[in-house]
């Protein structure tokens, strides 16, 4: 079985500039999610990609410079594949679960990203989100890709229309403050009350409740929800 280590090395000594950096981010997002901005160390980060400190700051700058980097690399991320599911293609009810379980998806594969999020905005106040060039209209495709699912619905009848119908913005904060919080809350949610929101049957359960709970904000009759 190769092992990670000498996966990276064989990577590296490839010297593929693309690579290295992509490899710099993801153990850099592994650091900061566990250390903060202040505690991760780029000497950690450079032996965790068979790389050096120098290498890191080439490419970045600073440290500063990596962990925006890092933070700006969640939202392309999602945002790129809000907008590659083919949503269109599919009846609103359905885009809508899709869109859901592919941002549960994502946080389940990149959870130290979702860490991130939360510390950038508890520990950092969005001092750094602030000064990410391009943030705000790198955002702005989720509120427009759930507009279109909203008026595609609404149009047949199978959405909400009356006047205090949520908007793109209210769905996606209701979706992005319960896809974090399972992410974040994770341990001690399951220290305190034994519900591993992540994992196993618990995690699947927590899946459909979130799944249904968006749903239900919108739906003209959620009576005749089906998970």
């Amino acid at each position: 079985m190769t092992s990670v280590a000498v996966v990276g090395r064989a990577r590296n000594s490839r010297r593929d500039p693309e690579l290295t950096k992509r490899e710099i981010l993801d153990a850099a997002a592994e650091e900061f999610s566990r250390h903060g901005a202040y505690g991760a160390k780029t000497e950690d980060i450079a032996r965790r990609t068979n790389t050096t400190k120098r290498m890191i700051y080439y490419y970045f700058g600073s440290k500063e410079g990596l962990y925006a980097a890092v933070l700006l690399e969640n939202y392309v991320r999602v945002r790129s594949l809000e907008t590659h599911l083919g949503l269109e293609e599919h009846d609103p009810v359905e885009a809508l679960r899709m869109l859901v379980r592919a941002t549960l998806d994502h946080y389940e594969r990149y959870p130290e990203l979702a860490r991130m999020v939360g510390m950038e905005n508890l520990i950092k106040q969005g001092e750094t989100a602030a000064q990410l060039e391009g943030l705000e209209e790198l955002n702005r495709s989720a509120p427009a890709t759930l507009a279109e699912i909203l008026r595609r619905g609404r149009e047949e009848g199978v959405f909400r229309s009356d006047a205090n119908a949520p908007d793109a913005l209210d769905v996606h904060q209701v979706l992005s403050a319960l896809t974090l919080n399972r992410v974040e809350h994770q341990s001690t949610f399951k220290i305190a009350f034994g519900r591993d929101m992540l994992r196993g049957k618990d995690g699947a359960h927590v899946r459909r409740l979130i799944e249904d709970t968006v749903l239900r904000l919108v739906l003209a009759d959620p009576a005749g929800l089906e998970s």
